[in-house]
């Protein structure tokens, strides 16, 4: 596998060949310092272009970063409609393991650029001197947020309202629909919930990761476990037990942020372990 060095070197000697390139830009966690690197981390570059089309005409160019293994250019499929607008990616895995993730974006979109991405952008080339004060990569975007009365209420309201529906599946038998439900809604308001009570507990100036990938270093061990419990859902009775566990996660979590935060925590479980009873739901 190359290394850093080597690919941010391929990279840039292409970059400051071609005459239509005239800013280069490096996001996503090789900009960010709180993040460990590691060999897995993509490399993520955009290139700021006079005309894109002649790159969209053929790949030939992407052959001077590697041989490629595999690639995906999200813009042109039609299955998965863009949602880019006027900029255009290539999703490149190469033989030896690396990973590019490369844009390109109309030179005259750069101050939009700019204005409204996440934070982790270092400038890598400027031909033009177009970007005259030189940002600061910042994970701030990502930060731990605290909710307001209205966000808190919205949270349990979405929990407890989508768990009828991953009871109701139960009660059908439909095991796809309720595991669905479960991992798409229930659980991931279960996370934001933990994150609010652990912003109120450790502050707010720091990020758990994408996909609340470090949350477990700030869970107790034994919610970090009957959280990891969730995830196993191959029956329907494994299903009902990880709803119940949500459930008990969910109730003691925001109570301890409605009670830190002084919000009132709603009857929404109340409600739904009576719609249980009544339609003969499995307990919740």
């Amino acid at each position: 596998m190359r290394n850093e060095q080597e690919m941010m070197a391929a990279i840039e000697r292409f970059a400051q060949k071609d005459n239509r390139i005239r800013l280069v830009t490096l996001e996503g966690s090789r900009t960010n310092d709180r993040k460990a690197p590691d060999r897995f981390q993509d490399y993520d570059i955009s290139f700021f272009v006079t005309d894109m089309e002649p790159y969209k005409t053929n790949d030939h160019w992407l052959d001077s970063f590697g041989r490629r293994l595999m690639m995906q250019k999200p813009e042109d499929m039609e299955l998965f409609p863009p949602e880019l607008g006027n900029w255009f990616s290539y999703l490149i895995l190469f033989e030896d393991g690396n990973k590019l993730d490369l844009t390109l974006i109309p030179l005259d979109e750069h101050e939009e650029y700019f204005a409204n991405g996440d934070g982790l952008a270092k400038v890598l080339l400027d031909k033009d001197g177009l970007v005259r004060e030189q940002p600061l990569p910042s994970d701030r975007h990502y930060w731990i947020q605290q909710p307001n009365a209205r966000q808190f209420d919205d949270c349990c309201n979405e929990f407890w309202m989508v768990s009828t529906y991953v009871l109701k599946g139960l009660g059908r038998n439909e095991i796809l629909f309720a595991i669905d439900h479960l991992n798409n809604i229930v659980r991931p308001n279960l996370l934001r919930m933990m994150a609010w009570m652990i912003g109120l507990e450790k502050g707010c100036d720091f990020s758990l990761g994408k996909n609340y990938t470090f949350i477990d270093r700030y869970l107790p061990p034994e919610d970090w476990q009957a959280l990891l419990s969730t995830y196993s859902l191959g029956s329907r009775d494994h299903t009902r037990q990880a709803l119940q566990v949500c459930h008990a996660l969910f109730r003691r979590y925001a109570k301890t942020v409605a009670a830190k935060r002084g919000y009132v925590y709603p009857d929404y479980d109340e409600a739904v372990a009576r719609y249980a009873q009544a339609s003969g739901l499995p307990s919740v």
